[in-house]
């Protein structure tokens, strides 16, 4: 173990810390990266391989990223069937989304948020091959057909090729609230006349009433009664609409399972009837005439289902219900069991994780016949039509978002020379100094508990003196030098760095935030280099949530490598993170905390040109002006305002240039900016220029006579 006194600068304490220390190390403090790679085999030299362990990504990752021989992360558009040619590296697309114009790039301001429609199309295709196999393997008489629900991802493009890749096996869509009602009812005009339009959530008058037109332009739609008082509605309107309508009941199951997720299901969940309810439905529609338009049975497990075990339960439960309803005259035809297959957000496999789940899609979709199947065959009863809501499977892998590192920093408790440690140590109050001395005595008996005991209680009490009075802060800085020093030679010490990224937790990864959802984060490049700092991220909004302090597998920071230079954001080298598997839900729900916005969006394409890629998209980030707008301020009038200032303090030029520079930073994306874009800058207490980059050189000459470059100075 190396000298206590020798851990910062080489300085030698003075005594009780002087002289050659122990010979030992403390086994119980390996280094963090040897301890996080320990499982790797030869680690002498690192390699992507290295990294694609460290960082999980076969297992999150399968079968659409990995880390390719660059370094860089891939992306693999069609799954396992990808060929070497199709694969994408990731690194290229934030390259050409973010270079400047000039440079052949788009001029795209991170954070990023990158599309992957292949990966979407394969999700699709893939959920519907595993329930095609499922349902031919076990002889299952009837077909399966699966429903979007629009609430994971509400983005146009996103519903729009759902629809238009699932039309050969008649995907459709759920809806859950009048917006999202129309979105689905235009969008499922160009799909398959089968697909299935739900109807799902809560619903007044005006909800149903568009339901039922929805059925009248031909849409394949049901309604699905989540409260027993709908159907008063759906009766008394489709009879003054004379519109035959297709009704469905959701059920509240017994069967519930653990965990945040599945605090919507069982018979107290949010949604659903119970049996009681269910009954009286059926009574009141078959008072009415009406019990042959009760055809669907719904039900939610709750999201993240962990196990085939829970699964096959809920869905066997469902399946005597589903019996029961045609036992009493109704014609069924379908069953939807929502949503609830998972994801593995950490590659773990795990049957007891809300971030894991231990099954396939093949293994999933075999539950879910098999469990209907045995029920449905005991009782003699048609089989029905299979139809899911899983949503958070189908989109989640498709969307990555990127951002970047602008800065890191740690906390560096100050060196001490001799002759500081011995000032300190003499200017010890007596009860002070005895802590010294224990935790002294303990380091010489290599006793590295007592040492760190010690070291703590000594930066309490020095603390309490401090806020009496009775200590000041050059003492207190020696406090928490000395206090480093300890750590650093019991072979504890592993500082976490922050790492500051462009990004908005609030915004871009509201989960985290809001119920601790966690998501793979990984660097998308230097992968063929060894992590060697251990960081947690810091987001750029004034709130001390805004951080990313817990990791997949547990961990409490991530391995990170060394910035060069100042960071991308400072003119220095770009370090590049991507957040995986969070294209659902993410984007809907995020929020405006400090007026950050949503992320610039491109959509990427798979192709046969030289980067194997092709944009088919480019969106930049909403501006300061558009979010503005949505709290209800009026930057043109706000513009005027400050124009006005500006040509009362300023006048002339100089004030042309405030003004130029003012509009520009309304238009500008509220996140950190390249050191290279558009500034004010001050030549001399009385003169300004407004600066440029290209991308801006069109507004800048129409506010600068032309100049890229211009200066002003005050009259």
């Amino acid at each position: 173990m190396p000298a206590l006194a020798c851990c910062v600068d080489a300085a030698v304490a003075a005594p009780p810390f002087s002289g050659v220390p122990p010979t030992a190390t403390n086994p119980a403090a390996p280094s963090a990266v040897v301890a996080s790679a320990a499982a790797m085999g030869d680690l002498s030299r690192w390699s992507p391989s290295h990294s694609a362990c460290l960082y999980r990504v076969d297992g999150w990752g399968a079968p659409y990223f990995s880390v390719n021989s660059s370094g860089n992360i891939s992306v693999r558009p069609h799954g396992a069937d990808t060929l070497l040619h199709q694969e994408i590296d990731l690194l290229k697309i934030v390259k050409k989304a973010s270079d400047p114009k000039s440079a052949g790039g788009l001029g795209l301001q991170l954070p990023l948020v990158i599309r992957l429609p292949d990966v979407l199309k394969n999700r699709l295709e893939s959920l519907q091959s595993a329930f095609d196999l499922a349902i031919k393997s076990q002889d299952y008489t009837a077909h399966y057909q699966g429903v979007y629900p629009v609430k994971c991802n509400q983005d146009r493009y996103v519903v729009e090729d759902i629809v238009k890749f699932g039309s050969l096996f008649r995907f459709g869509l759920e809806a859950g609230s009048k917006p999202e009602l129309l979105l689905a009812m235009s969008c499922l005009c160009k799909g398959s006349p089968e697909a299935l339009l739900v109807c799902n959530g809560f619903k007044d008058a005006e909800y149903i009433s568009l339901a039922l037109v929805a059925k009248q332009l031909a849409l394949n739609t049901v309604i699905v009664l989540e409260q027993e008082e709908e159907l008063d509605l759906v009766i008394e309107i489709s009879k003054k609409l004379l519109v035959r309508p297709v009704i469905g009941v959701r059920a509240k199951l017994r069967t519930k399972h653990a965990g945040h997720f599945g605090s919507t299901s069982g018979e107290k969940g949010k949604f659903g009837l119970t049996t009681t309810q269910i009954l009286r439905v059926v009574r009141k529609l078959e008072q009415a005439g009406m019990l042959d338009c009760l055809q669907l049975l719904h039900f939610h497990i709750g999201s993240q289902i962990p196990s085939t075990a829970l699964l096959s339960d809920g869905v066997g439960e469902a399946a005597q219900i589903y019996c029961e309803l045609v036992r009493l005259g109704a014609q069924m035809k379908i069953i939807d069991i929502g949503g609830g297959l998972g994801i593995d957000y950490d590659g773990s496999k795990s049957t007891d994780s809300d971030i894991s789940v231990g099954y396939s899609l093949e293994e999933y979709a075999s539950a879910v016949v098999h469990a209907i199947h045995v029920v449905c065959t005991n009782r003699s009863v048609k089989h029905p039509v299979l139809c899911s809501e899983s949503g958070r499977a189908i989109v989640s892998h498709h969307s990555i978002l990127v951002f970047e590192a602008a800065s890191s920093s740690v906390y560096d408790a100050p060196a001490l020379s001799n002759l500081e440690l011995q000032s300190f140590v003499d200017s010890l109050k007596e009860d002070v100094r005895a802590i010294y001395g224990n935790l002294s005595s303990a380091y010489w008996r290599l006793e590295y508990d007592n040492c760190l005991f010690y070291a703590e209680q000594l930066k309490q009490k020095s603390i309490e003196l401090f806020k009496e009075g009775l200590m000041g802060m050059e003492q207190i800085a020696a406090v928490d030098g000395l206090c480093d020093l300890v750590s650093k030679a019991v072979g504890v010490s592993d500082p976490v760095h922050t790492y500051h990224v462009n990004l908005s937790v609030f915004t871009s990864i509201p989960d985290f935030w809001g119920i601790g959802q966690l998501f793979p984060i990984v660097p998308i490049h230097r992968l063929d280099e060894r992590p060697c700092v251990r960081g947690i991220l810091s987001d750029l909004t004034c709130d001390s949530d805004g951080k990313i302090d817990k990791f997949i597998g547990g961990d409490s920071s991530l391995l990170l490598h060394e910035l060069e230079g100042k960071g991308g954001a400072s003119g220095g080298s770009h370090y590049y993170l991507g957040m995986f598997l969070g294209g659902a839900y993410e984007e809907a729900i995020g929020g405006l905390h400090n007026l950050f916005g949503g992320p610039s969006v491109i959509r990427v394409l798979q192709s046969e040109s030289p980067h194997g890629f092709a944009v088919t998209l480019a969106v930049p980030g909403p501006s300061s002006a558009d979010i503005l707008r949505l709290m209800q301020h009026e930057p043109d009038l706000m513009m005027e305002t400050l124009r006005d200032r500006a040509e009362g303090y300023a006048g002339g030029m100089a004030s042309m240039a405030l003004a130029s520079y003012l509009a520009r930073s309304f238009h500008n994306m509220p996140y950190l900016a390249p050191a290279s874009s558009c500034g004010l800058n001050a030549m001399s207490k009385s003169c300004f220029y407004y600066s440029s980059n290209d991308d801006y050189s069109e507004g800048v000459g129409d506010a600068a006579g032309g100049d890229e470059e211009s200066y002003y100075c005050f009259a």
